[in-house]
């Protein structure tokens, strides 16, 4: 039997690359889109040069402050919910603290509103 030659995986490391001459002001900004799209520079010139559109990656640190200020809400929630159900354990709440309750929702739904309008509007460090 013989032997047939091994063929070697073609890579994009082993393939010729293309260069693109750019001015360094218009270095910055390509590597800016590509910090905010989450992406090396190499990645997002070839996404974007294959006509992929390019989304900006959300920051995680927002997220979970979302999920924080999302968790407060439901306890407010629930809180209001229980003193609406007449039980005997809630006819100490005055009407001083169910309008705190609502304050406080409020307040969150402001904070919450603001956090989200960073995330689906970044700001762009420059």
């Amino acid at each position: 039997m013989e032997k047939t030659p091994v063929q070697k995986k073609v890579t994009r490391r082993s393939s010729t690359p293309l260069k693109v001459y750019c001015l360094p002001d218009e270095r910055a900004v390509i590597e800016e889109n590509a910090k905010a799209a989450g992406k090396s520079v190499s990645a997002f010139l070839l996404a974007v040069g294959q006509g992929y559109k390019i989304t900006g990656v959300v920051d995680a640190k927002e997220v979970r402050e979302m999920a924080k200020i999302s968790g407060d809400l439901g306890r407010l929630g629930g809180l209001l919910k229980w003193w609406l159900t007449d039980d005997v354990k809630t006819a100490k709440f005055t009407p001083e603290t169910i309008r705190a309750v609502l304050s406080k929702i409020d307040d969150s739904q402001l904070e919450l509103g603001s956090i989200m309008s960073k995330v689906i509007r970044p700001r762009l460090d420059k």
